[in-house]
This record gives structure tokens, C-alpha cells and sequence, in this order.
């Protein structure tokens, strides 16, 4: 049985994701034309009001909350929305937008809206790391330095290119590192270039962990092992081309809970914002949150 969208909803838009600014006042007026009531409507300028612009929203608890922005915007929202009943909706306005293409969302203005309009209320996990919640993919190893480095502005302005161009820089500075999945005599250790630790299937705007769902009620740990650094290139680039070998360099591991530890200890990417360090423990928070999502019959 399908559940309906709310009809009114609060809009927020992080304005210097990279398209939050030039497309604002038409989110704005095209959700309206759609028949969506906007409460209010936000574009925030400065990044570090916006996770308080969202949980100012989110307190006067309106039916349904659209974030528009990329997938740091998402990271930093989803926290909030849990333990409420505000329908999380999502305007994919930035890079990779991962999250958006696990769930089926357009990544065009126009058939975003037609979610928002015409979708369905679908109750979805969250992963977490410790304490923090995400919604779609953490990352250890290249994705973190890129990350925490990047310049804001050759994403704003390069949008996907910039953003591979930085990290073919940052790859010439990279090394394997070991990684440990589990604890006690279960654990593993392995050589590894990137731990992927997956609720939905999408990393960098290319879906990697095929087998990962957003509402099955486990978390998926994504090892791409190898002793050499040109292995993450190989596996990404297989990935990209949908090859059978994509399958060959990962080990994988699925269940509702994992400890990780790295030799050396190393920043963990969630939701491409820096916000972690090894060791954690990597979790699934069983259906958790409404999402936004199209019709069973769209998707």
C-alpha cells in the first residue's frame, strides 16, 4: 500500500552547493505550480547556517521538509529528521548527488519536482558511524583526502570534472593501507585502497555496492583490496563500465553491525563531509526516516 506526500512543506536550499543559487527562485516557483504549499522558503548563503536554518525548520514540525543541495547538505540534514514524522524531500543541486540516484530521483529540476508532487512517503534505514547518522555511503581512504581538500570553487564551477581532476591530484599521493572488519576470531584483516560502507548503492555519483538497499535492514562493508594503488583505479574503472571484473576486487560483508579499524588510523568521509576516524563501529538504524520518493509505478 502506497502512502501519499504531504502537500505542504518548508523548502531549504543551500546556496552555494553548486547549482543551490542559480536555482532557487525556480524551485521556488515551479514546487508552488506543482501544488505544493511552501510554508517558507529558504536559500542559505552561508554553509555554516544551514544545518541550524534546517533544525529551526524541522522544530515547527511541518509536514514535509525539501532540502536542496548536494550530498554534504543531505549528510548534514538527516540527523535531524529522525524521530519526527517531517517527510524528508530532497532537490539534487549538487556534484555526485549519490543519494538522489540510489532512491531513483531525476537528477533535473523539473523531475525532482515531480517526486516531490506526485511520489510516495517510503520509510528507508539510515546508516551510522558511531553516532552519526547517514543516508547513503562513508568512505575510507582516497575519498576522504579529496574531500577534506577540494576547493570549494572548482566544484562550483567544474562541477564533476573539477572534482575528478582534483582527484587524480590527490591519487598520486595515495597508499593501500590495512583494514580489519569485525573483532574477535571473526574478524578479517586485508590490504586494502578504499572501505566502502554502503546503505544505498551510489559513491561519487557511480554505483559501486550493487547490493546495497536503503530499507533492508543491513549495512554493507565494500573492501577493495590490493597491495597497490593502481587497483582503486581498475575497480572504479570497471565499476564505470559495468564490468564483470567490478566484482573481482571487492570483498564484502553484510549484517547490522561491524567494527573497522585501519593501520594507520584514517579520516572517514560520510556523505562526502569529513566528520570520522578509524575506529568506528558501522551500523544500520532500522526504517528511520520518511523520504521523498517516485511512485512504485515510476520507479
Amino acid at each position: 500500500m502506497t502512502r501519499p506526500l504531504p502537500r505542504q512543506a518548508i523548502l531549504v536550499v543551500n546556496a552555494q552547493s553548486r547549482r543551490g543559487r542559480a536555482l532557487f527562485g525556480e524551485a521556488r516557483d515551479k514546487l508552488t505550480a506543482a501544488g505544493i504549499t511552501l510554508i517558507a522558503a529558504h536559500a542559505v548563503r552561508d554553509p555554516k547556517r544551514l544545518g541550524q536554518t534546517i533544525r529551526e525548520a524541522l522544530a515547527s514540525k511541518p509536514p514535509m521538509l525539501i532540502v536542496g543541495g548536494g550530498d554534504g547538505s543531505l549528510s548534514m540534514s538527516v540527523d535531524d529528521f529522525v524521530g519526527g514524522d517531517t517527510v524528508f524531500a530532497l532537490l539534487p543541486l549538487g556534484t555526485a548527488n549519490s543519494f538522489a540516484r540510489t532512491l531513483g530521483i531525476p537528477l533535473d529540476l523539473d523531475g525532482a519536482i515531480a517526486v516531490i508532487a506526485g511520489g510516495e512517503r517510503r520509510r528507508i534505514d539510515l546508516g551510522m558511524i558511531d553516532g552519526d547518522y547517514f543516508a547513503n555511503c562513508a568512505a575510507i581512504g582516497l575519498a576522504p583526502m579529496i574531500a577534506e581538500s577540494v576547493p570549494n570553487g572548482l566544484k562550483r564551477w567544474l562541477g564533476r570534472a573539477g572534482y575528478l581532476a582534483w582527484a587524480g591530484w590527490k591519487y598520486l599521493g595515495f597508499r593501500p593501507f590495512s583494514v580489519t572488519v569485525g573483532e574477535g576470531p571473526a574478524a578479517e584483516r586485508l590490504s586494502a585502497v578504499e572501505v566502502r560502507i554502503a546503505n544505498g548503492g551510489y559513491h561519487g555519483g557511480t554505483e559501486l555496492v550493487e547490493s546495497a538497499e536503503p530499507d533492508n535492514g543491513e549495512i554493507v562493508i565494500q573492501v577493495v583490496v590490493g597491495h597497490a594503488s593502481r587497483t582503486l583505479l581498475a575497480s572504479w574503472a570497471a565499476s564505470l563500465l559495468r564490468l564483470r571484473a567490478r566484482h573481482w576486487t571487492v570483498r564484502e560483508f553484510r549484517g547490522p553491525t561491524f567494527r573497522i579499524a585501519t593501520d594507520p588510523p584514517l579520516p572517514i568521509s560520510i556523505d562526502g563531509e569529513v566528520l570520522a576516524r578509524t575506529p568506528v563501529t558501522a551500523k544500520v538504524a532500522r526504517a528511520i526516516i520518511d523520504v521523498a520518493a517516485p511512485a512504485s509505478l515510476q520507479a
